[in-house]
């Protein structure tokens, strides 16, 4: 795991994660877990109770986003693209948690995948894939007469 710091104030400057009352789980080398407890006001369809897709876009978007600044080096991000693909719902009344890693890195662009879970964590209801902007600290530079 790394410092923390840069990717949780993030998380915490984003409005809409606020809103959805996004919690960080775990993150650290290109990689974070966030969840979202579930909440009525997020219901996307009052006849079953499911949540609305917007809210897990968001969730499974700023996760993307946080794994990206945990890659080493990395000081900011934004979404260029994301798919996500929706292969069930998420069961109502259950919290939902969305795993990401960004698994391969270029001088300017990260590429992402995740997944979101209700409770069941065999059975992703949701997974995506996305192409990030990351621009990169300053290396350290060796100073003459440094070894």
């Amino acid at each position: 795991m790394i410092d923390v710091s840069p990717a949780q104030r993030f998380i915490e400057v984003i409005p809409h994660a606020k809103a959805l009352g996004l919690h960080l789980v775990e993150i650290g080398d290109g990689k974070a877990v966030i969840y979202m407890p579930w909440d009525d006001r997020f219901i996307g369809d009052p006849l079953t109770g499911v949540i609305a897709g917007g809210a897990v876009s968001a969730l499974l978007d700023t996760c993307c986003g946080a794994a990206v600044m945990s890659y080493p080096g990395a000081k900011s991000t934004a979404t260029l693209d994301l798919r996500i693909d929706y292969m069930r719902t998420a069961k109502p009344g259950q919290r939902i948690t969305a795993r990401a890693e960004c698994f391969h890195a270029t001088r300017s662009v990260a590429f992402v995948r995740a997944t979101a879970h209700d409770e069941d964590t065999d059975q992703p209801f949701a997974t995506a894939q996305g192409a990030f902007t990351m621009d990169m600290m300053p290396k350290p530079t060796k100073t003459e007469g440094a070894a």
